[in-house]
């Protein structure tokens, strides 16, 4: 019965996301509870739910300061010259274009929202390919690619995702990933290249004549674009909702404004040394995640806003972001909590373990890694780690594999799973670029393919994901 019911609950969590009867929040507590009584939780379906709750509290707090250090940091205007500095590299090279439009995705996608960098890298850079006639299907596919690869990082979503399902730490998932996601970056880097040096053949370089449009893409243009506010896998900053919310866009597009009243070029260096700092620490894995972004935070906040009033107001720009990612941490909490609270998950795994042959049980995590590009994209990462993950796992246990293993080996199909439709901020993208989704997929599929596989392959090699 309870192989049953815990797949049925899987079944009816994943329907609900997928045909959008319910918000991921509302899904991780209604279903859950109504199947926990079902399995006859009774009223120790609270004591299994807190459980949870204080086993995701950490990855609450981490994902909390991580959206405000770095909102601040694009509020202070810290990303702003890196902006201007690639558009006046690119000048009139095809091939210089499409590299920086890799960079810039891959500096602004550290905010760990695909919206953020796509609303920011076609304002700043579609000017320039519609002047050089470059197609801007080159920009979707490498600006695509850069944020996917970059959406494995512990505040962008997905990670933090496994790290949860699976009642892990966040920095134990992604710290050992750090190697596959430089190589990773490397292959998209190539295909910016590729990608780049085909449209140069095609068009050679031409001459701008209009040295205003620099500064007017750098400043931020003002178009108007109406799109999802986030991409179902990370938080908001700058004022949208990450998983359920939506605006106008126009937020992002006034992050490059220099007008802005939040700027702070005095603290530039400050800004960017602290950042540093921050990523540095993070590296060598010395603190707990949740804690450096917490101290981070409270520095960037005193140092760039010292009155009591700019505080405040920093952290309401991005209360959405924050309300909306914390809450679903906390609802998985009741899902997470439920699954092992009643024997779900153990009961799942051994129905699972007696179906698998022998000879691939000792390779489910690269299996594992291998499924996450076409579960992923077909289905919202909110059903396949909350869903699929936790049986995975479990079943994998048996067989000697840990769930961090499973975890690792989960996020290296992020950025095939960018790509899907079901994303929204890839429909922000194509929709901002004015390119066709299909032409899109065309182009970026196999790529996306190549890249996560990639990624895989060096996690097995370097002994993070178990052969």
């Amino acid at each position: 019965m309870l192989v049953a019911l815990g797949f049925l609950m899987v079944a009816v969590f994943m329907f609900l996301i997928m045909s959008k009867r319910a918000t991921p929040v509302v899904g991780l507590i209604a279903v859950p509870v109504a199947f926990g009584i079902a399995a006859g939780a009774g009223l120790g379906i609270g004591d299994m739910i807190t459980d949870g709750i204080k086993a995701l509290a950490p990855t609450a707090a981490l994902l909390f300061f991580a959206i405000i250090f770095f909102g601040i940091m694009i509020d202070v205007g810290l990303f702003d010259p890196l902006v201007k500095l690639i558009l006046r590299l690119v000048r009139n090279d095809p091939m210089r274009l499409v590299v920086g439009t890799a960079v810039l995705a891959m500096v602004v996608s550290l905010d760990g929202d695909g919206s953020t960098t796509f609303i920011i890298v076609t304002s700043a850079l579609l000017p320039l390919y519609m002047k050089l006639k470059v197609s801007p299907v080159v920009l979707t596919v490498v600006a695509g690619l850069a944020n996917g690869a970059m959406n494995i990082v512990p505040w962008g979503g997905p990670t933090v995702r496994a790290a949860a399902a699976l009642g892990i730490s966040p920095s134990d998932v992604f710290v050992p990933m750090i190697p596959s996601l430089v190589v990773g970056l490397l292959v998209v880097l190539l295909f910016a290249v590729q990608l780049g040096y085909s449209e140069r053949r095609r068009i050679g370089t031409l001459e701008l004549t209009d040295e205003r449009l620099l500064v007017s893409a750098g400043s931020g243009l003002r178009r108007s674009a109406t799109g999802s506010g986030g991409n179902g896998d990370a938080p908001r900053t700058g004022g949208g909702s990450g998983d359920a919310g939506s605006d106008n866009g126009q937020g992002f597009v006034d992050g490059l404004d220099p007008q802005r009243p939040t700027l702070r070029p005095k603290l530039l260096w400050f800004n960017a040394l602290v950042t540093v700092a921050l990523l540095v620490v993070l590296v060598m894995d010395v603190l707990p995640i949740p804690v450096l972004f917490m101290v981070a935070a409270s520095i960037a906040l005193t140092v760039n806003f010292p009155r009591v009033k700019e505080q405040q107001e920093a952290i309401t720009r991005h209360s959405s972001s924050i309300v909306s990612v914390v809450a679903m941490v906390f609802a998985a909490a009741v899902l997470t909590g439920v699954f092992q609270g009643t024997g779900m998950v153990e009961a799942m795994a051994q129905w699972l373990l007696e179906i698998i042959p022998a000879s691939l049980g000792p390779h489910l995590a690269v299996i594992t890694g291998i499924l996450s590009l076409p579960f992923t994209f077909f289905m919202s990462n909110d059903a396949f780690y909350f869903g699929i993950m936790p049986v995975l796992a479990e079943t994998a246990a048996t067989y000697g594999i840990e769930p961090v293993e499973m975890a690792r080996a989960s996020i290296t199909g992020q950025t095939f799973h960018m790509q899907s439709p079901l994303v929204p901020a890839i429909l922000l993208l194509v929709t901002l670029a004015g390119v066709p989704l299909a032409d899109h997929h065309k182009k970026v599929l196999w790529r996306a393919a190549l890249v996560s596989l990639s990624m895989l392959v060096i996690g097995v090699v370097l002994g993070q994901i178990p052969w």
